[in-house]
């Protein structure tokens, strides 16, 4: 034990990309590795990268080359050792080993063959890898919250996306696994579990032949866990089973992820996603109707190849109009690989800007507007940090999904990882100011 080398794991890119971190961690942990967060007193430093857009990439090649000027061993693992292994072993010397996305549960084994000289290369052509309720994890999230993954890769193949690439096609896990893990944080205190995947709608149609995501929302009903949230819910699985799992499942948040990415049907034909194209407008009024208290987040791409202003000014009105609570908008990035990189008419970045930026000026008075709405109305707040300096708690009400949305900004005390009753007395663009309510 006493001679193992010390670890340090730095973590990029989203929350799938976390869990993978996470697993690592755990498994490392369990064989006895001193796994350590300060990079500079570790022997190894493993970089778990992301690959999804080009700021992704170039984040973790600035990671990596730091940690190389600062001779560490490097592990490269996630997408970017998915994508690049040769380049990277060719470029980086200080790089012991790639590992890819499908590859991360042999973490050890590689630690285990780098130390006795080898160089490794450990990365399945095809990822088919996932984890499931009985694999070692190692949470770093807050104590209270939890990401929890139903299923792995995606059958979909939008233009814009590497991932079907790095990540391999769909592949869920059982809804007893599923269950099984989110009884086990139950038990570790966790308050809210946040459901991810590539395309949590479409969860199950791998394993049972059709979608089953309004069946695991009722079978995590019955888990002693207060908020379920879900992302990454396409418009199009959204059926009516499940819109009454989400109604009549009391801890299931009515918060819908929709990773929409344009309206304009031209667009979205483009993309390869022409089935939203007819059902975007039907399907959010129908949402409304159904979850009047639904938040909804979406996410969308400007100056996809070709986009022109009238597509534009589509997708301008398409926002205005549907009031969404929160909005990401994400210039488009050309990836080697997919077919969108070669398309013709790509846009100029300044253009690119100029219209995230225009989408975002027509969203900030959307969401105060819907923040100023939550003025006067008692929420539960989920406490996850205090200031040290001021004692000022921060936390997340129902609406704010971690790390992507807003906070809400709390007077009074509290216990870190408790959910409180909070007072909303004042709001801005992002997020919420309010008051303890003592009973």
């Amino acid at each position: 034990m006493g001679n193992k080398p010390t670890i340090a794991i730095s973590h990029l890119g989203c929350e799938k990309n976390r869990i993978d971190t996470e697993h690592m961690l755990g498994l490392l942990v369990q064989a006895g590795y001193q796994v350590d967060s300060d990079e500079e007193l570790a022997d190894y430093v493993i970089v778990n990268t992301c690959s999804f857009i080009q700021a992704a990439r170039e984040e973790s090649v600035r990671t990596l080359v730091e940690l190389a000027e600062a001779n560490k061993k490097i592990v490269i693992t996630g997408c970017m050792a998915q994508h690049f292994q040769d380049q990277l072993l060719d470029e980086l010397p200080e790089a012991v080993a790639v590992v890819g996305t499908g590859d991360y549960h042999k973490i050890v084994d590689v630690i285990h063959r780098v130390e006795g000289g080898d160089r490794v290369k450990e990365v399945s052509a095809e990822p088919t890898y996932i984890a499931d309720e009985t694999t070692p994890r190692y949470r770093t999230t807050t104590e209270a919250v939890a990401y929890l993954r139903v299923a792995e890769g995606c059958d979909y193949r939008c233009a814009f996306c590497i991932i079907p690439h790095l990540r391999g096609n769909q592949r869920s896990r059982p809804i007893e696994s599923i269950v099984a893990e989110a009884k086990h944080l139950a038990a570790e205190g966790v308050q809210e579990i946040i459901l991810i995947s590539q395309i949590t709608t479409n969860y199950g149609l791998d394993l049972y032949g059709k979608p089953q995501l309004a069946e695991l929302l009722r079978a995590l009903g019955e888990v002693d866990i207060p908020w379920i949230r879900m992302h990454y819910a396409y418009p199009t699985g959204l059926t009516q089973p499940v819109i009454e799992a989400i109604q009549e499942t009391p801890n299931i948040l009515p918060y819908l992820d929709l990773p929409l990415q344009h309206s304009h049907p031209e667009i979205l034909r483009a993309m390869n996603r022409p089935w939203q194209g007819r059902v975007n407008d039907e399907i959010i009024e129908k949402l409304k109707t159904a979850i009047p208290n639904a938040v909804l987040r979406t996410t969308l791409i400007v100056g996809f190849p070709g986009e022109t202003e009238s597509h534009f000014q589509h997708l301008l009105e398409f926002v205005k109009r549907h009031e969404f609570d929160h909005v990401g908008v994400f210039t488009f990035s050309a990836e080697e690989g997919t077919p969108a990189y070669n398309l013709p008419n790509q846009l100029p970045q300044a253009v690119m800007d100029e219209r995230r930026d225009a989408i975002m000026q027509v969203q900030q008075p959307i969401s105060l507007k819907k923040n100023q709405a939550e003025i006067g109305k008692v929420v539960k707040v989920l406490i996850e940090q205090e200031n040290p300096e001021t004692g000022e708690l921060i936390g997340r009400s129902a609406r704010f999904s971690p790390e992507v949305d807003g906070l809400v900004y709390v007077q009074g005390s509290a216990r870190l990882g408790s959910l409180v009753p909070v007072e909303i007395i004042d709001a801005d663009v992002y997020d919420l100011y309010g008051q303890i309510v003592t009973p």
